[in-house]
């Protein structure tokens, strides 16, 4: 007798304990990633597409750098600068009256730059630009006489031009002596310096000053110039020597004669400007010997920072002037 079984489905429980139905879950579970994986084109479009942007991140960051640093560069500049037109004045401001004999000691004096120095100089002429006219710079070489207590100092400013490293340095000269001597021998000892190259025993200011110029004034406040000589007195206590370029005029004060304003001028060239410069040549013998150079410098009047101050001279004699 056959006895029917009940059946409880149609459908089939398959255990995966088996190890080749596991294998085959596996192999079709791995098909499936590798579907939804990159091919090697994508990979390599991605690759080129994420090097663009570093390199375009690398030139940005680059030039901010660049940027950064030339800001620094010529904030210093500026600020030296300053500082040095700053010392310039209180030495100014300090300049007294000799009270000595004619030709004696020099109370002032503004002469050229190559006045002291063997080497001759040519001084820098710039183009400006929108203009047919060229800036012409000058290099003044000034001394001034000034007492404190019982002694006599003497101070004096000059620029280098016969060395191309650095390019067109400040020197500050200082002497000092007492009341009792004549104070002629600062002058003597300032000359000396500078017509011996005798830089070791000066102050080194600052590099890059392709312009220093002082204008003189009178009591009335009339710039004395190659057209004003009516000051030389009976006591020859003021004359004015070979006149400079744009009526710009070198001098002698003695006795008791003193300006009574000062106008002082600097030119200070780039950092930038100045690095490029001093890689192009040697300048003491312009502009024969260093031509790329000259020209370099010609064509860069934007990268000289001008600086104008008046100084007024405390202690001037009005009767000088009469």
């Amino acid at each position: 007798m056959k006895t029917k079984l009940p059946v409880a489905g149609c459908r089939l429980q398959v255990s995966c304990a088996s190890p080749a139905l596991r294998a085959i879950f596996n192999l079709q579970s791995s098909t499936c990633n590798l579907r939804r994986a990159f091919s090697l084109v994508e990979v390599l479009v991605v690759i080129s597409l994420m090097s663009l942007i570093v390199l375009a991140l690398m030139q940005v960051f680059s030039t901010t750098q660049q940027a950064f640093r030339a800001s620094v560069t010529q904030q210093d500049v500026l600020e030296g600068s300053r500082a040095t037109v700053d010392m310039i004045t209180a030495d100014l401001r300090q300049t007294v009256p000799s009270g000595g004999a004619s030709n004696g000691a020099v109370n002032f004096s503004v002469v050229a730059n190559d006045n002291y120095q063997s080497s001759s100089y040519y001084p820098l002429v710039q183009n400006l630009p929108g203009s047919s006219v060229p800036r012409q710079n000058l290099l003044n070489c000034f001394f001034v006489l000034g007492r404190q207590n019982t002694k006599w100092f003497g101070t004096g400013y000059i620029v280098n031009t016969a060395t191309n490293n650095p390019l067109y340095p400040l020197y500050r000269f200082y002497a000092e002596t007492n009341t009792q001597n004549n104070p002629v021998t600062l002058y003597n000892a300032f000359y000396d310096a500078v017509k011996f190259g005798q830089w070791a025993n000066m102050s080194h200011v600052m590099d890059g000053v392709v312009h220093l110029a002082l204008r003189a004034y009178d009591t009335n406040g009339v710039w004395i110039n190659n057209s004003v000589r009516a000051y030389t007195n009976a006591q020859n206590t003021f004359f004015i020597s070979s006149p400079l370029a744009d009526g710009e005029a070198q001098f002698y004060m003695f006795s008791n004669t003193v300006p009574a304003a000062v106008e002082l001028q600097l030119g200070v060239l780039e950092d930038r400007a100045l690095s490029r410069a001093e890689s192009l040549g040697i300048p003491n013998s312009w502009p024969s010997a260093s031509a790329a150079q000259w020209n370099y410098l010609t064509n860069r009047s934007g990268s000289v920072h001008l600086f104008r101050q008046r100084v007024t001279i405390q202690n001037v004699d009005p009767t000088a002037y009469q």
